[in-house]
């Protein structure tokens, strides 16, 4: 059955306030209208593309009247790149928007009772503030409304940057990108231009072929950059006169690594890093503690944010010193070794093993002698067998993927009955779903979001809990 068309247009509307998935919200008609790219305060005529019955969801064809609080995006690729779309909104209102949105999951919708949440933790960078970033290439970049298809070049046909919106496999070729901090955009435009000028295949992303396929750019605070070029044909001579190139041209690049990937997916965590040349691995620190990152390992990625989140979540679990932690969902155990100068024992338990490996070797460069780490499936690791092994935790630290913990997982913690838990999360709907599991034996005493990603919608949240 095909999709039927909506056909309207709504004109003189005012945007209301800011909503979820970083849209805005009007009233037409007693209906709610939910707006891409509009600020509170704006009046727009929209364009609707989707009406059920009781919302309708659409995007501004004209801005009648801006609103004074609107700000001029600094990305000149606003609007069509599906990131920062919050740029037009000052950054008060994006903290403020992120309170709510912790609030409407907690309370509003999950009906969860929680102290008054707590002002969302500013990022100190509001640009500039990733440490990685992954781009991919393209034989058929997007196109422009204005230009016509069939007349561009054929050497400006290829792009290198970020998916589009919702279409996989539609490539919007970046100029300058926001994000991440030289050499980033340099080194991307570096390595477009070289295969332009030598030949070299972009990626067909919908019929999978063609020879470079997609890269990412690791930062460290300490200057340290790691690339990761990806290949999808394994052409020697091609690979190494490009690696050769830029790694000549870039002397900061402190590891090289490529991957030659022929799935569907460009998804490196399966695949085989070869490291080309340099160090295996970057560096950070936080409090002393140096933390080693490679290929694969997972790290917050704004660096700076992220030693507020971890110091919330140390708060949180009020540790004496005495405790048995577990952290569940360690990664490479940086949360795990921040706490351990105050913990008894700590046990970190994380599915990727490259992480784990980094969470050992971590420990032992810090010197630090109460972690233990363990890798394999949280549902099947976590076990009353596993505890009674290594004993009961006082405090537990999640800190799962966005789509939160296995109702397994929650059964064996509440068996557990830790003392106190610290519930980290980077989407607030699933751990509205998992604090209302907890709240059977659990009381939630404080509410921290903490701004990991300004300009987005997306809203890092620490809950505390208490045993009733």
């Amino acid at each position: 059955m095909s999709r039927k068309k909506v056909d309207l247009i709504l004109e003189n509307v005012l945007i209301e306030s800011v909503a979820a998935e970083g849209k805005a919200i009007a009233h037409v008609d007693g209906m709610v209208l939910f707006v891409e790219f509009a600020v509170p305060g704006d009046v727009v005529d929209v364009k609707v593309f989707k009406k059920k019955k009781n919302f309708m969801e659409g995007y501004t064809i004209r801005t009648v009247t801006p609103s004074p609080k609107r700000l001029k995006p600094f990305c000149p690729h606003f609007g069509i790149c599906g990131g920062c779309k919050w740029q037009p909104l000052p950054y008060d209102m994006q903290l403020e928007a992120k309170r709510q949105q912790v609030y409407d999951q907690l309370v509003r919708i999950g009906h969860l009772e929680v102290p008054e949440i707590r002002p969302t933790l500013p990022s100190e960078l509001t640009e500039y503030y990733r440490n990685k970033l992954e781009f991919t290439a393209s034989d058929k970049r997007w196109v422009y409304k204005d230009e016509d298809p069939e007349s561009i070049p054929i050497e400006d046909r290829g792009g290198l940057g970020f998916h589009v919106g919702k279409f996989f496999d539609k490539v919007l070729d970046i100029k300058d990108c926001h994000l991440q901090r030289d050499p980033s955009n340099a080194i991307r435009l570096f390595i477009k231009r070289f295969c332009i000028e030598n030949g070299y295949e972009f990626f067909n992303i919908r019929d999978n072929h063609g020879f470079f396929r997609n890269m990412f750019v690791r930062t460290a605070e300490n200057g340290d950059v790691m690339l990761i070029m990806c290949f999808y044909e394994d052409d020697v001579a091609k690979r190494t006169a490009l690696l050769d190139a830029v790694s000549a041209a870039f002397t900061e690049i402190t590891s090289l690594y490529y991957v030659i990937n022929r799935k569907l997916n460009d998804s490196i965590s399966d695949q085989v890093c070869i490291l080309y040349k340099g160090e295996d691995s970057i560096y950070e620190e936080m409090e002393g503690l140096r933390f080693k990152i490679g290929p694969k390992s997972f790290y917050q990625t704004n660096t700076r944010q992220a030693y507020r989140l971890y110091s919330v979540a140390r708060e949180f679990a009020d540790l004496k010193g005495n405790e048995i932690v577990y952290d569940l969902y360690t990664g490479t155990g940086t949360i795990a070794q921040f706490v351990s100068s105050k913990a008894s024992k700590v046990i970190g338990i994380e599915y990727v093993p490259e992480a784990i490996e980094d969470a050992v070797t971590n420990a032992a460069n810090n010197g630090i002698t109460n972690c233990e780490f363990f890798a394999g499936d949280m549902k099947d690791v976590l076990s009353p067998a596993f505890i009674s092994r290594h004993g009961h935790p006082d405090v537990i630290i999640l800190d799962p993927p966005r789509a939160g913990i296995h109702p397994d997982v929650a059964k064996v913690i509440l068996e557990a009955e830790p003392e106190r838990m610290v519930y980290v999360s980077c989407n607030p709907a699933s751990q509205a779903r998992d604090l209302a599991i907890f709240s059977e034996k659990y009381t939630i005493t404080a509410v921290q979001p903490v701004d990991m990603f300004p300009h987005t919608q997306h809203v890092e949240n620490v809950c505390a809990l208490i045993k009733k």
